[in-house]
């Protein structure tokens, strides 16, 4: 899914756009913006981006066979 060294980096612009007033949390804050973040994108239905890619090139190569195959309906139907 999403590594930790990308969650860290989505949790410390969170933790910078946090309060004046309420920045004094300090690590703590960023630590909890980390672990909602984990939590919720846990319970998300995401794939990875190698098996998108594999599905998209599934799709293509489907695609291309209904294509022809359409044709060749297409052709009989002359």
């Amino acid at each position: 899914m999403i590594d930790s060294k990308t969650l860290d980096e989505l949790a410390t612009k969170l933790s910078a756009l946090v309060p004046e007033g309420l920045k004094n949390a300090g690590d703590d804050l960023s630590k909890q913006f980390k672990q909602a973040l984990q939590t919720g994108l846990s319970k998300m239905d995401l794939v990875t981006r190698e098996e998108f890619d594999a599905q998209t090139k599934v799709l293509e190569r489907t695609r291309e066979k209904l294509e022809a195959l359409e044709k060749k309906v297409s052709e009989l139907d002359n």
